[in-house]
């Protein structure tokens, strides 16, 4: 692959201390080498230009055990022209409604109660706290999603969120019943500013309701390509507290969801406030204790798998090639960009990507440069094997395409292990 790269100072980006406790006893367990930003869709016209690439490895701070990147790129790279839109997804549009009818039911809103969304991205979940007559406010530093959110009548404001922000929300906003951000907290660098952005926004007896992939799931299914430049934070129980703690908040409930490999929904209050912690939450800590969640062995296992894959899966593909079989990708993904470039994997291997985002059709990968079509082309051209870069999906996505199943067509799975079906 004709690759042309800009090299980075992997200095200039390099995390010195631990988000949260600020500890510097940081061990890296795992290496996806130097890879572009996965969101990167280049158009045609880009191709031709250099890319740049950042290091992308995990270390595990040995004193609070927060896993986390250990270089940091600033969000201005990723976030200002985002790709990636929930709605696009039924799985997400069930997972958004069902999120915000548990939270209307467990605290009791009503028309007129504050909803406010941090990352909240084309308005996909705000919309039915809207339906329920809610005032609704989202905050997103992607323009164009925002731009998407406000023609839905979503209130939307396109910035970055930070404790100061929140300052300048609350006088016109008011305090929020009910604070929601799903797959956000993991992107925030400065996890500090955003509890108090949080705290200065709730109301006294407000609940701030965050989602994001689950640690122990990621190590124990293999999902190595959760882990990218956006994901800067892998959150397990005890190093939330430790956080929530500096800020006068704490957690009351916690919910495991199947969502991007296996999610949970963190619901923290004002520990001033009426809202007392449920068993759930001992229940967590004890059972990460068992999978010796503090343990570095633990880690090493996970960076081990995880070459053994990335070697499985390029000695498959290559030998379907040398049997003269045509293979594709189905689902242009941030995930997927991480696999194709950790396993080396461009168009010497894959034709081309089906993707149902009209956004990405028309544009290439990010590193490897593997063009994107629409998803029609699968059942047109019949390849014989898709790769399944979108695996989180992947029930959805087997039901969406079994007519190029029945034809005789098969996917490759490659989550939480090689697979074909």
């Amino acid at each position: 692959m004709d690759r042309k790269k800009i090299k980075t100072d992997a200095k200039k980006y390099l995390l010195k201390k631990c988000r949260i406790c600020a500890s510097d006893r940081l061990y890296t367990f795992v290496s996806l080498g130097a890879m572009p930003i996965p969101n990167g869709f280049l158009s045609k016209e880009e191709l031709g230009k250099k890319e740049p690439y950042y290091p992308l490895e995990t270390c595990v701070c040995e004193s609070c055990w927060l896993v986390q990147l250990s270089h940091v790129i600033p969000p201005e790279l990723m976030f200002k022209n985002y790709l990636y839109i929930p709605s696009t997804s039924i799985t997400m549009l069930d997972h958004f409604r069902n999120m915000a009818e548990e939270a209307i039911q467990s605290y009791r809103l009503k028309p007129g109660d504050r909803v406010m969304d941090i990352g909240s991205n084309d308005g996909s979940l705000l919309s039915f706290f809207k339906e329920q007559e809610m005032k609704v406010f989202g905050i997103d530093p992607a323009s164009n999603l925002a731009q998407l959110a406000r023609l839905k009548g979503i209130d939307t404001l396109d910035d970055f969120f930070t404790e100061e922000l929140a300052k300048r929300v609350v006088p016109e906003k008011g305090h929020a019943k009910v604070i929601t951000a799903t797959n956000v907290v993991a992107h925030v660098n400065n996890l500090h500013d955003l509890c108090e952005g949080v705290r200065l926004l709730l109301d006294k007896e407000g609940v701030f309701i965050c989602e994001f992939p689950y640690l122990p799931d990621l190590i124990s299914k293999n999902e190595f390509d959760t882990i990218y430049h956006e994901h800067l934070s892998y959150f397990s129980i005890q190093p939330l507290i430790t956080l929530f703690k500096k800020h006068n908040l704490h957690i009351i409930n916690i919910k495991k969801t199947s969502v991007h490999g296996g999610s949970i929904r963190i619901h923290v209050a004002p520990q001033n406030s009426s809202h007392q912690p449920t068993n759930r939450v001992q229940e967590f800590i004890r059972e990460e204790a068992l999978r010796k969640i503090n343990s570095r062995s633990l880690y090493e296992d996970f960076g081990r798998r995880v070459k053994v894959i990335k070697r499985d899966l390029i000695n498959y593909l290559k030998k379907l090639k040398n049997q003269g079989k045509k293979i594709v990708g189905y689902g242009a993904s941030a995930k997927g960009n991480v696999l194709l470039n950790y396993c080396n994997i461009g168009t010497n291997l894959i034709e081309y990507i089906v993707d149902s985002i009209p956004y990405k059709q028309g544009r290439y990968t990010p590193g490897t440069h593997i063009p994107i079509h629409a998803e029609n082309k699968l059942e047109k051209d019949m390849p014989d094997y898709a790769l399944l870069m979108a695996w989180n999906f992947a029930e959805e996505i087997l039901r969406k395409q079994v007519k190029y199943r029945e034809k005789g067509g098969q996917f490759i799975i490659t989550i939480p292990y090689l697979r074909v079906e």
